[in-house]
């Protein structure tokens, strides 16, 4: 399935893990990067424009766009966060697909499926991605996040805030 498939919110919220089995793990490795301790005097927060969903795998490639921008200021320099964490199990009814397109599976249109990836559930306007720098930085910050917004099937808006 395409990955617009679950950019909408459809249903009910499917997060109860204890009652399912065999979810694939969130590729996400770290939610936090840089220096957490260090008092900055900028946030620069990516906040999304529409209400939606966010697959693991798109928030942890932003992750890894937006990290690979501002490693070279220095790891001390700057503190990159995701905010929000994938609960949202994204289920996919597997439809057979062979050679002979005449006879192609048309039947339970509206099955369960089974679990193939995580997604964030996200409302309007809640930020994605925080990035604190100092003043000389901004603009790293901002390029960062601008990379980051590409990997987002959502629209989203960069604001600089002074801490």
């Amino acid at each position: 399935m395409n990955a617009s498939n679950f950019r909408v919110k459809k249903n009910m919220s499917y997060a109860r893990r204890e009652y399912m089995g065999g979810i694939p793990g969130s590729k996400i490795v770290k939610f936090t990067m840089g220096n957490p301790n260090k008092e900055f005097n900028y946030t620069v927060e990516l906040r999304n424009l529409k209400a939606g969903q966010i697959r693991h795998n798109a928030l942890e490639s932003a992750r890894i766009a937006a990290n690979r921008t501002l490693e070279p200021l220095g790891r001390e320099n700057f503190f990159l966060k995701i905010v929000p964490f994938p609960h949202q199990v994204l289920r996919e009814h597997k439809r057979l697909n062979v050679a002979q397109a005449d006879r192609f599976q048309e039947g339970m249109k509206k099955a369960y499926g089974k679990a193939v990836g995580t997604a964030a559930r996200l409302k309007m306007n809640k930020p994605i991605l925080i990035a604190k720098v100092d003043e000389e930085n901004i603009e790293s910050a901002r390029t960062a996040l601008k990379r980051a917004k590409d990997k987002f099937p959502v629209p989203c808006r960069i604001i600089v805030k002074k801490n």
